[in-house]
């Protein structure tokens, strides 16, 4: 998912610098969290396949320009649930800047509103996960509503955040309306193919009983809360 370049004029871009910079706080909130449970070690490590994986997502899968913004498949309900909230709210704010610094530098702009675009979402997602999914209940049990309601929450709230700042940046003409649902419309395949992702690597992840208590990977996955 990126914003095109011009979507948001110089003048107003300065709001993405607020809401990158909060996001990124309570992202460091959470990584202090991670650091007090796991150790630094673990959050480090969990954060650097992070970051290579979200690379991977941005230059190796499919993505297509719709409306607005690019269709990808990110799955960031995939690496919450492998590798916990704040190892996939790292990897998805590197690796995008290393894809902006090396690859795509007419991006860099654009930083703030993608990284925002790209992290409230999965805060949410991390929220939904502790009323969708009971305490003593492993991520590799679990089923397909599941994976589907912290898929749709995470999308959904990409499109939302791709619709404000298109809004914001252009306002309510009938030609960016327009661009904006064909946008949204387009993620809907997004929605029914992740959580298949995630259940395939969750089903995958099952079978690697050596990983239990690993500090690769987030305890939740193969453990009880």
């Amino acid at each position: 998912m990126h914003i095109e370049p011009g979507l948001v004029s110089p003048d107003k871009i300065w709001l993405s610098y607020v809401t990158g910079a909060a996001a990124a706080g309570y992202g460091l909130k959470l990584a202090a969290d991670a650091v007090r449970e796991r150790g630094l070690v673990s959050l480090v490590t969990r954060s650097a396949l992070a970051t290579a994986l979200v690379f991977s997502f941005f230059e190796i899968l499919p993505h297509v320009p719709v409306g607005v913004s690019e269709v990808h498949l990110i799955l960031g309900s995939t690496l919450f649930l492998i590798l916990g909230v704040a190892p996939a709210a790292i990897g998805l704010a590197l690796g995008l800047l290393v894809q902006g610094l090396f690859f795509a530098p007419f991006d860099l702009p654009q930083y703030g509103m993608n990284v925002t675009t790209l992290l409230v979402p999965l805060f949410g997602l991390s929220l939904l996960a502790t009323k969708v999914i009971a305490a003593g209940t492993p991520y590799v049990e679990l089923k397909y509503r599941q994976a589907l309601a912290l898929s749709a929450t995470y999308q959904a709230g990409i499109v939302a955040w791709v619709a404000f700042w298109a809004f914001y940046g252009q306002g309510f003409t009938a030609e960016n309306t327009a661009a904006i649902t064909t946008f949204g419309g387009a993620y809907l395949l997004v929605i029914l193919v992740e959580p298949l992702v995630d259940l395939a690597v969750l089903a995958a992840a099952k079978t690697l009983n050596g990983l239990k208590g690993s500090f690769l990977v987030e305890r939740r996955l193969f453990e009880h809360a």
